[in-house]
């Protein structure tokens, strides 16, 4: 066995048995985020055999703060690319799997069928819904994180025909139950903390090590560094999910891709290819605009033509207002794309470029 592995084979409870079993092992994290890069940097320095790596996102100035495997050099890029090349470098025994895809009604199963466990290192309430029908479904345990301010949960899902997400959250929240998506903040450290606890939790899935987190929530406050747990119980009705829903968008919190001005003059500056499509009226257009944009008036979003060559496309206005609408527009017709609108539109940018 490789002397890579010597500190954790010497462990009596883990030894040889449990190295080869997380050789054998199979883990799709989705989100290559706060939470995800911490679980797969563990679980790749770990010796887990195949990891699958699940993200359509690029990287943003304002990811570096808790994102910490990501440098300024990587803004603007795939962070699907970004990861894959750390990891390769991290631990070149490991066979990496990329999914360039967000995790959609339409892909869940399939993807999550040939692997042995998931991490949900996910942002959303959609997603973690998504995760855990299609995980029941399939008969596999997943991996919950999730982060506030300074607090953070770990728990773990469907192990051994034990509880679900459902039976610890039955529906999404109402509107008046969660703040707005695109105002939430957390503490840099915050992520790195929970991922590692995640990263943890899979191990003791795989090798059968320990107590798993199954019916049980672990809540972490790093402001006075207090963990506590509560527990809950299987409800057997939410093992009876036999298919996916039509939809799982939640109408209480939709989630807006965004990119800050700043982060976008990064992406103009690096060699990352974009397209920009400028939704304002062409006498608007024809008045001041960015170089590299195309004029496609929000009334005529219609004559959109995918590229053949690029998936991710930025929306300019004047205010931002209406290239939120172009967004939500363009994601319904064009789901295989990626689309930022960008905050604050020409008048934020013509602040920094005048």
């Amino acid at each position: 066995m490789s002397p890579r592995y010597t500190r954790q084979t010497v462990l009596k409870e883990f030894g040889a048995e449990g190295q080869a079993k997380l050789a054998r092992a199979k883990v799709l994290v989705v989100g290559l985020g706060g939470l995800g890069l911490p679980v797969l940097q563990y679980l790749n320095a770990m010796g887990v055999g195949t990891l699958g790596l699940m993200d359509q996102d690029v990287v943003e100035l304002h990811n570096l703060q808790r994102q910490i495997l990501y440098t300024e050099k990587d803004l603007g890029a795939q962070k699907l690319d970004a990861t894959h090349q750390r990891l390769s470098e991290q631990n070149s025994e490991t066979v990496l799997r990329t999914h360039d895809s967000f995790l959609v009604r339409d892909n869940a199963l399939d993807i999550i069928k040939d692997y042995d466990l998931v991490v949900d290192a996910t942002d959303n309430f959609a997603t973690r819904y998504l995760i855990n029908d299609a995980c029941v479904i399939l008969k596999k345990p997943f991996v919950y994180g999730a982060l506030h301010g300074f607090e953070g949960h770990v728990s773990v899902f469907n192990h051994k025909n034990g509880p679900t997400y459902r039976c610890l959250y039955p529906e999404i929240p109402s509107a008046n139950e969660i703040p707005n998506c695109n105002e939430n903040g957390v503490l840099g450290v915050i992520p790195g903390i929970i991922g590692s606890l995640q990263a943890l939790e899979v191990v003791k899935v795989i090798t059968g090590i320990g107590e798993v987190l199954s019916g049980k929530l672990l809540i972490y406050n790093g402001l006075n560094q207090h963990v506590g747990k509560i527990s809950f119980r299987l409800n057997p009705k939410n093992k009876n999910i036999k298919k996916l829903q039509q939809s799982y968008a939640s109408e209480n919190c939709v989630t807006i891709p965004e990119v800050p001005v700043e982060d976008f003059q990064n992406v103009r500056a690096s060699n990352t290819p974009y397209v920009l499509i400028d939704v304002r009226t062409p006498e608007e257009f024809n008045e001041h605009h960015l170089e590299e944009a195309i004029n496609i008036p929000l009334n005529t979003l219609e004559e959109f033509k995918a590229p053949s060559n690029q998936n991710i496309i930025y929306l300019i206005c004047q205010s931002g207002a209406r290239s939120v609408k172009a967004l939500e527009q363009l994601q319904q017709a064009h789901p295989d794309l990626t689309f930022y609108h960008i905050l604050g539109g020409m008048n934020k940018m013509m602040t920094l470029c005048p």
